[in-house]
């Protein structure tokens, strides 16, 4: 399973619907599953309080139909950019939640009365790269962020980089990244880890900073 942790988001559901691979496959779960997680809750949370058990079956609905007709929206799916999977992964994940609950309103009332929530195509902007970039600096930023959490020491650095961006560029609170399973830590460990990674990338930005403005003085 290590080997395919070290492949591009793309690599990886490449090698998932080429190969039919199960290991490529728990792969994608544990890299992916926070993020659907968080897609399925934040969506069903503009009808009320959602049950888990729902939460658990929307999950379940997401992934079957990622797997449908032989993996044909994963088949059929173009990247335009490193990371397009997350957006096309949101997007999917957020239209099976709205239409469990078009679907139900329609029944119970005859008409569908639910209001159209916003396309879940982009994702939010991290909260370390705000501060006027434009499209293309604030990609970079963002594989230079990854690139740092990605070479931290450690056997925990790739849940602690699951929990750096699931705050920063999902807006889940430390308590709701605890809530997940697949973390394993309390509300405390998670706000540790949070701090602990936040310093650490701002540390290393600083000195890229201070590095690039020495060589241009030079």
């Amino acid at each position: 399973m290590y080997r395919y942790r070290q492949l591009s988001p793309t690599e990886l559901v490449q090698k998932c619907v080429a190969l039919d691979d199960a290991v490529a496959w728990r792969e994608f779960i544990r890299r992916f599953q926070p993020l659907i997680a968080v897609v399925v809750l934040r969506t069903a949370q503009h009808w009320g309080p959602p049950p888990r058990q729902l939460l658990d079956d929307l999950i379940q609905e997401t992934y079957l139909r990622l797997c449908e007709d032989n993996c044909r929206l994963l088949r059929t799916f173009q990247p335009r950019h490193p990371d397009a999977i997350y957006g096309f992964l949101r997007t999917v994940a957020a239209n099976i939640v709205r239409d469990h609950f078009k679907s139900a309103w329609a029944g119970k009332r005859g008409v569908c009365q639910t209001d159209s929530l916003q396309e879940e195509t982009s994702g939010a902007t991290p909260a370390v790269s705000r501060g006027g970039f434009d499209a293309m600096d604030r990609h970079i930023l963002l594989r230079q962020v990854d690139e740092t959490l990605t070479r931290a020491d450690g056997d925990d650095k790739e849940r602690n980089r699951i929990i750096f961006w699931l705050y920063h560029r999902h807006g889940l609170t430390a308590r709701e990244i605890a809530a997940f399973a697949s973390i394993g830590m309390s509300v405390k460990g998670v706000e540790t880890v949070l701090k602990r990674t936040t310093d650490m990338v701002r540390s290393h930005m600083a000195s890229r900073s201070e590095g690039f403005r020495h060589s241009k003085s030079l």
